[in-house]
């Protein structure tokens, strides 16, 4: 059975050599005589691992010395929990909602303190970004809470709201190293990397050192106080150690191919293809305003749910997998994350060059 091109949100596409890597050192990791799978945390071998993927992501990144990089477990939806539980002082954040994962971080904000919706997309179906410039923030609220893209509904800011002072909160998982970025502007940004990185069990959470503290809401979860975490090197249990492995290999095969710039142009690249053939396409429409297109996730329909659902099988019978829609929008959506080869998403093109013509 040869590879599929995999457009799935997440779980999604590795690239194919950290997967033959990980495959060549399954049984044996580097004369250690077992898989990373089998060893202990607290081995020497294992720590090496664990510390230099942290000393590559502080790389690619640029991480600033006075943020801790966590590796943690419960995916991005145990973080809307543990954000206002550590980062609730005056028991009052902002939220922006322009999607399903920051109207559930909102919602779960609502059990700790007082969330404030400051702007919302869901008028037009989460299909745009809205003006971030000059919100009517609280003086009081402890954070502004954003999801920087928007996996199901393929929209990205291209401008970080104007926080006014407080402190930035970003969810990235669908974006995480997918372009350069400037960490300074935020008090956490953070992301589950089973869209991006690698397998899913890990989420990475870049955390400036002021806003950890023993100071959180009464009754939280020794594991859920970041303090706990950043205090023992995200070793304090037993960590998700194969995924950690693997999105070390991953930032190792990011900084191989040049770091976020390269990455961030090869992504441009990508998206560009898919973009230009919807904008002249007569069958296939975009779903978002274009100046708030993700790069990463890209819905699209044709407007006949059956056309939809004939694209969808069609596709998968030719070897393009997981581009049904999610069901809020409907139609398809292809992710073309780091790891979607550029060959995948001209093949794709190609196919639905061919459809449009026979239909």
């Amino acid at each position: 059975m040869s590879r599929v091109y995999n457009f799935s949100a997440g779980p999604a596409v590795l690239p194919e050599e950290v997967l033959r890597e990980a495959a060549e050192e399954m049984m044996d990791y580097r004369g250690s005589g077992m898989s990373v799978m089998e060893m202990s945390h607290r081995s020497k071998v294992y720590d090496t691992i664990i510390k230099e993927a942290e000393a590559d992501l502080r790389e690619l990144m640029n991480i600033p010395d006075n943020y801790k990089v966590l590796f943690l477990q419960g995916g991005a939806s145990q973080q809307f929990a543990m954000i206002p539980m550590n980062l609730m002082k005056n028991k009052k954040a902002a939220y922006i909602v322009t999607g399903q994962w920051a109207k559930k971080a909102y919602q779960e904000g609502q059990l700790y303190g007082e969330a404030v919706k400051v702007a919302s997309s869901e008028d037009e179906t989460f299909s745009y970004i809205p003006d971030c410039s000059d919100l009517d923030i609280p003086e009081d609220a402890d954070y502004v809470y954003i999801c920087e893209n928007n996996t199901i509904y393929g929209t990205k800011y291209k401008t970080l709201p104007n926080t006014k002072g407080h402190t930035l909160v970003a969810d990235v998982s669908s974006c995480f190293l997918s372009e350069p970025v400037d960490v300074s502007k935020y008090g956490i940004i953070y992301g589950g990397v089973q869209k991006n990185i690698g397998p899913a069990g890990v989420v990475i959470v870049i955390i400036r050192e002021d806003l950890i503290t023993e100071d959180t809401l009464p009754g939280t979860p020794t594991m859920l106080k970041y303090k706990t975490h950043a205090d023992a090197d995200s070793l304090y249990n037993t960590p998700p150690a194969y995924g950690i492995y693997i999105c070390g290999k991953v930032f190792q095969w990011i900084k191989k191919m040049g770091g976020l710039s390269v990455i961030k142009q090869r992504n441009e690249d990508k998206a560009k293809l898919l973009y230009d053939f919807l904008d002249q396409s007569k069958m296939f429409k975009g779903t978002v305003r274009k100046e708030d297109r993700s790069l990463m996730n890209v819905p699209f329909v044709t407007g006949d749910k059956e056309l939809d659902a004939k694209f969808v099988k069609e596709a998968e019978a030719a070897g393009f997998v997981n581009l049904k829609g999610h069901r809020t929008v409907g139609g398809m959506r292809a992710s073309i994350y780091n790891a979607m080869p550029k060959e995948g998403v001209e093949k794709l093109v190609e196919f639905m060059k061919k459809f449009e013509e026979e239909n």
